[in-house]
């Protein structure tokens, strides 16, 4: 058993976390819960954004402000070495955050268009700065030193919630635990000095008066989000490291205020990542994918980019690349959150825009493969993904590029009865045969000239 400082250690490598095991998930004893689990795992594509002052800097969001993290999140910190002025000027960016090109009605059509069914939006990250209309802080959008405060739609949240759900995406609404901005947590003249680290500057259990604010701070943030913002889906909720146990044990009494909550919304999930046990709902990994199916409800957030947070001349993943995660996600049992950092002025970059209509264009005759899915054998093959909806089989082939050569003859690597087979998009059914190792299918002459597409999809009919 490693000890709890190694396993802190691994929870977030490089702003990377790590995700909890299938044997730490925890299966909700309530049905409405074990229902919404079902409903969460029929969406399939999530739409995830991270977004606040951070974005005018084009640099990793929080990160940088942890001396302990700064190795990997300081890269870009180019204009000063003196990393307390750097911090003052971080923490400085609300004065001059001001998205006045803030469109959420044509970010939730965008979403839309794209094959998204949910939105999951930082509400705060570990910087401490709040996106909604709290009363907690002036550390806020709606603040008075923010000059985005007198602007109509000041109340991000508020404003991008109700866009979405008008056009029927669901919410999730991203809370990072840690706050680096609110003397509860990064408290001055403590111990530790200047020098932070990403948990508390003291220790709960030699100021637990002290603690006990936080904790009624960060009960208080949530219960805002959760009474006042409408229908919430799902309390994404980050930086695993504040729990009970860990380097520094940090009990917030999760459960207390989810289960306040859930008095106001019986239907909401919790997404406590890399904590596992019973407020851990689903599983989040984090720029990666499982080697192999999960048995349990998982979420790979995966960046449309390189960077979770606005980068300025970002590259962004070809459309075809972004379908084949999809795909393997999908066979392997998860949901994708593809993130996109917004500019700081408030719109979607062109680039990320440009990739969503792309994808939209695909799932807009493809979705039926992806949406409601299940997992199905044999999964995920480097080239084939599966899934199951029903009585109906969706195989995938991936073609690695266009130039990828498309054969008369395809070799389907399923095994079981097929009763006809079917290829989406395209009207009619197609030649086929067993096969000692699977089905034997003629492509029509009509899908083997030009370019190869992203993938063709199979639909194989089993009764």
């Amino acid at each position: 058993m490693k000890d709890e400082e190694q396993l802190e250690t691994q929870e977030v490598e490089n702003g990377v976390h790590n995700f909890s095991s299938e044997e730490d998930w925890v299966r909700p004893d309530d049905p409405v819960l074990q229902e919404r689990l079902e409903w969460f795992k029929d969406q399939k594509l999530g739409f995830m954004m991270h977004w606040g002052p951070y974005s005018q800097l084009g640099l990793v969001e929080s990160w940088a402000l942890s001396d302990e993290d700064g190795v990997w999140s300081r890269d870009d910190i180019n204009w000063t070495d003196d990393m307390e002025e750097f911090k003052r000027q971080y923490f400085g960016l609300n004065k001059t955050f001001n998205p006045v090109r803030f469109q959420p009605e044509l970010w939730a059509e965008l979403a839309a268009e794209g094959g998204f069914k949910y939105l999951i939006f930082t509400t705060k990250h570990h910087d401490g700065f709040c996106m909604w209309d709290t009363h907690t802080t002036d550390y806020r959008i709606t603040g008075p030193d923010t000059p985005f405060h007198a602007h109509p739609r000041a109340d991000i949240c508020k404003n991008l919630f109700d866009a979405f759900r008008d056009k029927g995406l669901a919410i999730a609404a991203y809370f990072s635990k840690a706050d680096w901005h609110t003397p509860y947590y990064w408290a001055p003249g403590m111990a530790r000095g200047r020098h932070m680290w990403r948990g508390p500057s003291y220790d709960p259990k030699e100021f637990p008066w002290l603690w006990e604010k936080f904790v009624q701070f960060t009960h208080e943030q949530i219960m805002e989000l959760m009474t006042k913002y409408g229908r919430i889906d799902v309390l994404w909720l980050d930086a695993g490291w504040v729990r009970d146990g860990g380097k520094v044990p940090q009990d917030i009494r999760l459960g207390e205020v989810v289960e306040r909550a859930r008095e106001r919304q019986p239907w909401l999930l919790s997404a406590d990542r890399t904590v596992g046990g019973p407020y851990e709902n689903y599983v989040t990994p984090e720029q990666s994918i499982p080697d192999r199916p999960l048995s349990v409800p998982w979420e790979s957030c995966i960046t449309m980019g390189t960077s979770f947070s606005f980068r300025y001349e970002d590259r962004y993943k070809p459309t075809r690349q972004l379908v084949h995660i999809l795909l393997e996600v999908v066979a392997k049992g998860g949901n994708l959150a593809l993130n996109v950092g917004p500019q700081p002025d408030g719109r979607l970059p062109e680039g990320a825009v440009k990739r969503m209509k792309e994808l939209g264009a695909w799932m807009k005759t493809y979705g039926e493969a992806v949406y409601g899915t299940r997992i199905c054998a044999p999964y995920f093959t480097g080239s084939w993904a599966f899934a199951r909806k029903g009585d109906t089989v969706y195989g995938s082939y991936l073609y690695e590029s266009e130039d990828a050569p498309v054969t008369e003859h395809v070799h389907i690597p399923y095994r079981e009865q097929a009763a006809n087979v079917e290829l989406v998009g395209f009207e009619g059914k197609l030649d086929h045969s067993r096969t000692d190792n699977g089905i034997s299918v003629r492509l029509p002459e009509s899908e083997r000239s030009g370019k190869a597409p992203i993938a063709h999809v199979f639909r194989i009919l089993t009764k």
